[in-house]
């Protein structure tokens, strides 16, 4: 069988489940000697993610197929280095979530924290609060008008312990705000939440905007971040503190039957990204190589 090589900056799911196949192999790195005398090899797919240096250029150049999960990544790419749009291909990231009903996760949840199963929940967490926007996102919660919400904000020990600093100037979210350190499933408190507000101000794609949609979430992204190609203009924010996202989260949660078509769409749209459904693109793409 003949074997397509591939090579990568940073894998993922993606990556990782493509190892797994029998007609794809890792391009191995080259030592010291290989590199002075041997002819430079190339993978047939280079999967690019990050900064665009000198390396990754060269790498692009000289693949026959480039992956990023981006249209404004590949726009970049192709403006700087001049390749055909032939030779690079989209992939939004994978989403690969053991979905629940949302419901019975947030009964389950409730319980957990002691709070009322109908009390609606806006989630954030990131790896990066600051970048991420944690300050935006409770500024934005203070102006919200609707009463019934709780706020929940998930991180590492060092994230939660810094923003602690912060609270005292959000006197009126005092009861409302939980913090929970090194949560073992996240993916649950997707499932459980009704609104993920990510205001950042990172570039690089959230996957977690996928995640959020697929547990059916209403979701609210900055424009400054790439994943804003899979969501709506309502769901857009002209920047991180957007003075207008506090009025449509009120209007979201309001209105019981907007939330729900919302939540709906929203799960329908990120089921294109599934695992299964991005290998399936994945091997389209190498078998017309």
């Amino acid at each position: 069988m003949k074997k397509t090589s591939i090579s990568y900056k940073t894998s993922n799911l993606l990556i990782e489940n493509l190892k797994k196949q029998e007609n794809i192999e890792v391009l191995k790195k080259e030592n010291f000697i290989s590199s002075l005398f041997g002819k430079k090899k190339y993978a047939d797919v280079y999967f690019h993610s990050g900064n665009l240096d000198e390396k990754s250029i060269e790498n692009i150049k000289n693949s026959k197929i480039t992956i990023v999960n981006s249209f404004a990544s590949m726009n970049y790419i192709i403006a700087k280095t001049k390749i055909s749009y032939e030779k690079i291909k989209v992939i939004y990231p994978s989403i690969n979530v053991e979905y629940k009903k949302p419901k019975e996760v947030k009964i389950k949840l409730c319980e957990e924290l002691n709070i009322d199963p109908k009390t609606k929940l806006i989630l954030f967490t990131a790896k990066n609060f600051k970048t991420s926007g944690v300050k935006e996102f409770l500024d934005i919660c203070s102006s919200i008008t609707y009463s019934d919400f709780k706020i929940i904000i998930a991180g590492e020990q060092k994230q939660i312990s810094a923003l602690q600093f912060q609270l005292p100037k959000y006197q009126n979210l005092q009861d409302k705000i939980i913090l929970l350190e090194n949560y073992k499933n996240i993916d649950e408190l997707f499932l459980a939440s009704d609104i993920f507000l990510l205001p950042t101000y990172n570039k690089t794609f959230s996957s977690n905007i996928l995640k959020a949609m697929y547990c059916k979430c209403v979701v609210f992204l900055s424009i400054d971040n790439d994943a804003k190609e899979v969501v709506d203009v309502f769901a857009s924010m002209d920047s991180p503190t957007d003075p207008s996202i506090a009025f449509k989260i009120d209007a979201v949660l309001l209105d019981k039957n907007e939330l729900k078509k919302i939540k709906k769409e929203n799960k329908k749209l990120a089921k294109e990204f599934e695992l299964e459904a991005n290998l399936n693109k994945m091997n389209f793409i190498l078998e017309n190589i």
